[in-house]
């Protein structure tokens, strides 16, 4: 475990800044291949402040079992058991360690849908995400290292960074861009092989600023279901379901998707049906994080990488409702730095982003510079 005062300064943040546990709550601790020595330090916080924790351990290596062996009527059961739990938690901190992040990759495609639309689903979208307190993160682990192509105490370094960032401070810099969004009709996305033109008028804009994910940094809507239009080619790898997605290309008629492609295209092709709702758009989110600049290959940094987006076919949220019900939230990433061959985001016919950076002076506070 990694031994420094930065663990025992995220534990704190994550109970008291993130979930802002009272006296007499009750906090869920989930954690999957993450140290004992950790999971202490957040039970030691939510003691500290008037707080139940309640744990559950995990291992992706038994739920890869679970998943091979088991099927509707099982994650059915699984998710009765934790809706009981669920309902009497007023803060959660889910936390993934783990080695492999391809440990799932076996599983058979069905079980993952059905975990995704009868356990994921009813227990976390509908309960977890509207009705507690909540934060997920990543600890960081050699294999995380390997996969960023860093050292483990160079990766190290930049987690703590990029997790004890000053998020209040990121906070007050997003209300400017909050406030354009809140304002815009209709949005427009273009990079190579990508032309893309939706509308966001009256869905809503909401900060994320350490509250929900860490890292964090985003500002998120979502496009009015039926208004996408166009083609969008993301640049950043993605895993999920323990595949490896490169190069997916999505096209839009009228909101759905009416065609899609990628380096696994019938794997692609069997998230996009598992319901209706898969194959349209729940999420359209700026990423903003300084300390985020290239993709590492786990979508809760990814999906932060500053000068991207990202366009998430799938469930929307509640706090930006466009009406898209589904089992399933595939955040896929459009990154528009120069390194990965730029791009432009224009608001009712005005440029407010090229290449990553905001170029309207009111939007210049969220910036890299600015924001560290």
């Amino acid at each position: 475990m990694i031994s420094d005062e930065r663990q025992k300064i995220l534990a704190k943040n994550l109970v008291n800044y993130s979930c802002e546990v009272q006296p007499g709550e009750n906090v869920l601790i989930e954690a999957s291949g993450v140290p004992y020595q950790f999971v202490n330090l957040l039970v030691k916080e939510v003691f500290a402040a008037g707080g139940f924790p309640f744990v559950s351990l995990g291992d992706n290596k038994i739920k890869r079992e679970i998943m091979k062996r088991g099927g509707e009527e099982l994650f059915k059961r699984m998710a009765k058991y934790d809706e009981l739990k669920m309902r009497d938690m007023q803060a959660y901190i889910g936390i993934r360690g783990g080695e492999n992040s391809y440990e799932l990759s076996d599983a058979p495609a069905g079980a993952m849908q059905a975990y995704s639309k009868f356990y994921a689903h009813p227990v976390h979208h509908e309960l977890r995400v509207k009705k507690t307190k909540w934060v997920i993160l990543r600890y960081p682990t050699e294999g995380m290292s390997e996969l960023a192509g860093m050292s483990t105490e160079a990766y190290e370094d930049f987690y703590f960074d990029v997790c004890c960032l000053d998020y209040k401070k990121m906070g007050e810099a997003m209300t400017p861009l909050v406030d354009l969004m809140n304002k815009t009709d209709k949005v427009r996305i273009v990079a190579k092989d990508t032309d893309l033109t939706f509308s966001i008028k009256g869905i809503g804009a909401v900060k994320c600023k350490g509250e929900r994910n860490i890292p964090d940094g985003e500002v998120y809507t979502a496009p009015v279901k039926d208004s996408i239009n166009g083609v969008i080619h993301y640049n950043v790898p993605s895993i999920e379901d323990g595949i490896k997605f490169e190069d997916v290309r999505l096209v839009f008629k009228d909101g759905k998707i009416v065609e899609a492609t990628a380096n696994h295209t019938a794997e692609a092709n069997k998230i996009f049906d598992t319901d209706e709702g898969a194959r349209y758009v729940g999420e359209f989110s700026f990423g903003l994080n300084p300390y985020i600049k290239k993709a590492i290959g786990d979508i809760l940094f990814d999906e932060k990488i500053s000068g991207s987006i990202h366009f998430t076919p799938g469930c929307c949220y509640d706090d930006a409702y466009n009406g898209n019900i589904s089992a399933v939230h595939w955040d896929l990433v459009l990154c528009q730095t120069p390194e990965c061959g730029g791009g432009e985001i224009w608001f009712d016919d005005v440029l407010i982003r090229k290449d990553g950076r905001f170029v309207l002076p009111e939007l210049e506070g969220l910036n890299p510079e600015n924001l560290i």
